[in-house]
């Protein structure tokens, strides 16, 4: 199997933890591909994964989920199934924390792991593409001013919003930005995207959950220094007033890899603290 890993920047323990990856490879017969942070900790020569990333099994996340998301940008497109190990605090989308490392690797390679095909955007704006498991986020930057946005799903004007932007989501991305704006929390398996304002100036505007073939535009009507669309908490560029985003389905689908002991609704109880009942109460 040919295992391709992404590395957290930065992380003081990478290194010892790319020696654990490589120490048990050799015992499963992995093959090992590494991207520009994890090259730089290894002890030996590594292909690099972005030459190869047609040709790899699956990719294995070392990091919380912004590293997760940024080897799922790689993986999506390919798709290859993603594997991630948590390094960070949250780690809300990966499948174990890394006292599990081993124990993942080789669910991985007996194909124990389970794996949910999640929905992903295709975001276009100011020339450009980008592939989001997350979301798409219009905000601006400096000064504490509205922004002037008009919404259109499939063509059909859905309003003007005043306010400090939006986030379209998918179900993945649901309990990430969306969560914290007051958007709904949708299972990951459901085919929706959620547009959730921030901080609208009215209480007409509330978030909305539209199917996953729909096309989400949202143009720009302030002529704002500073406005941006984020992709993923990854990719940003600035938009001038009169420009478009457009948010839809991607035709690539993330494939998400866990342990079989996991759901979501274990996670949400452990990571958000969801519901009422104590740990040593279930």
């Amino acid at each position: 199997m040919k295992l391709g890993l992404v590395g957290s920047p930065g992380h003081p323990d990478l290194a010892p933890i790319v020696t654990r990856v490589a120490a048990v490879a050799g015992e499963l017969g992995l093959q090992l591909y590494g991207d520009d942070v994890v090259r730089a900790v290894a002890a030996e020569e590594w292909p690099h994964l972005d030459a190869h990333l047609g040709d790899l099994d699956a990719l294995l996340t070392l990091g919380g989920d912004g590293t997760l998301l940024r080897g799922a940008g790689l993986a999506g497109p390919h798709g290859l199934p993603v594997l991630g190990c948590n390094l960070g605090k949250l780690g809300f989308l990966t499948a174990g924390p890394i006292d599990r490392l081993e124990e993942m690797l080789r669910h991985l390679v007996s194909g124990a792991c389970v794996e949910d095909v999640r929905l992903a955007l295709e975001v276009k704006a100011a020339g450009q593409t980008w592939y989001a498991v997350n979301d798409a986020v219009v905000h601006k930057s400096g000064a504490a001013r509205l922004l002037r946005m008009r919404v259109r799903i499939d063509g059909d004007a859905v309003g003007q919003y005043s306010a400090d932007g939006i986030i379209v989501s998918t179900a993945t991305g649901s309990t990430a930005y969306s969560l914290s704006a007051g958007g709904p929390i949708l299972v990951p398996s459901l085919d929706a995207i959620v547009a959730a304002p921030i901080c609208p100036h009215t209480l007409a505007i509330r978030p909305i959950v539209v199917g996953a073939d729909s096309t989400i535009d949202i143009d720009i009507l302030s002529g704002m220094v500073g406005t941006l669309v984020s992709v993923d908490g990854e990719a940003e560029v600035e938009l001038a007033g009169g420009e478009r985003v457009s948010v839809r389905r991607s035709p690539h689908s993330l494939r998400l890899l866990r342990l079989q002991d996991d759901n979501f609704f274990s996670v949400l109880r452990r990571k958000l603290r969801w519901g009422d009942v104590r740990p040593e109460e279930e």
